[in-house]
């Protein structure tokens, strides 16, 4: 080989290496850890979920709704941190199980081709000594009665009961003259969600004021049409709440992304683009008229 072909191939490989770093920090990364492996039945574990999304990727978390032979216990809000590189999401999840034996968290997926690694985890009972001397069961132990005291207390009770019979007494004489109750005018769900978003655009807003209310009306319509009450819940229990519903998988899918990037912008200082407002008010719009054709 000579020198000029001795150095042309140290620059291809140095093209190589530096083309393969920059794909590899485009990409999404994820991670599942525990605190422990080995626990006593009942006794809480930290299952933490982590997702390191670059710049250019979606921003999107896991959909975590039962684990097999576990309990979710505490499901706080997601941590967003932005970095350099882009945005980490991690949340810590507290679990526990009553099921004695050797089990495995299995692989959590973030996407179709972007899951975690299964975690094993050993659940077992306390140990006893077998040959430990068991304690004698104690006999009943007698408590002597106080001294009699003064019972002031039924002097109190005598006046008391005297006192709600007299309030009794007069709630019968009176002639309470009946109440006509105005008819209450029940608006059509349906309705009242499109008013309220057509209101909604010509309203100027600040970015967190605007997606809390578009969010807001969505789930005020969920609740008065499919009965799903859900304006204290978080958003990932709503969007298990709304797996009941016959949706399609692609629209279900555009609801959960709406939903979730609602909530990057009202707790995580999300800036988003006209194209975000304009993509998650069509999709909840729309996603409000898939639900009303369904009987």
């Amino acid at each position: 080989m000579t020198r000029n072909d001795f150095y042309k191939a140290t620059c291809f490989l140095l093209l190589l290496f530096a083309a393969t770093s920059v794909t590899a920090q485009g990409k999404t990364t994820v991670k599942a850890t525990i605190d422990r492996n080995n626990i006593l039945i009942g006794e809480q574990i930290h299952l933490t979920l982590e997702a390191n999304i670059p710049e250019n990727e979606l921003i999107h978390f896991f959909i975590l709704d039962t684990l097999p032979h576990f309990e979710i216990l505490n499901r706080p809000k997601i941590d967003t941190t932005n970095t350099s590189n882009g945005t980490v999401l991690r949340q810590i999840i507290t679990i526990t199980s009553f099921d004695s034996g050797h089990w495995v968290i299995p692989s959590l997926p973030l996407s179709e081709n972007l899951t975690t690694d299964t975690i094993p985890v050993d659940v077992a009972f306390s140990q006893f000594d077998p040959a430990q001397d068991y304690h004698d069961i104690k006999d009943i132990i007698e408590v002597k009665p106080e001294p009699e005291k003064k019972k002031w207390w039924l002097w109190y009770a005598a006046g008391g009961g005297v006192l709600l019979i007299i309030l009794f007494l007069i709630y019968l004489l009176r002639k309470k003259k009946p109440v006509v109750l105005a008819p209450v005018i029940v608006a059509d769900p349906f309705e009242e969600a499109m008013k309220q978003l057509g209101k909604l655009q010509q309203d100027e807003l600040d970015p967190k004021q605007y997606y809390s209310r578009l969010v807001d009306i969505f789930r005020i319509y969920v609740r008065e049409k499919k009965g799903i009450h859900s304006l204290q819940k978080t958003t990932d229990d709503l969007v298990v709440q709304l797996r009941g519903i016959p949706l399609a998988k692609e629209q279900f899918e555009r609801l959960s992304q709406a939903l979730r990037l609602s909530d990057f912008v009202k707790f995580a200082k999300y800036i988003p683009g006209s194209e975000d407002d304009r993509n998650t008010f069509e999709t909840i719009k729309q996603t409000i008229g898939e639900i009303e054709q369904i009987k």
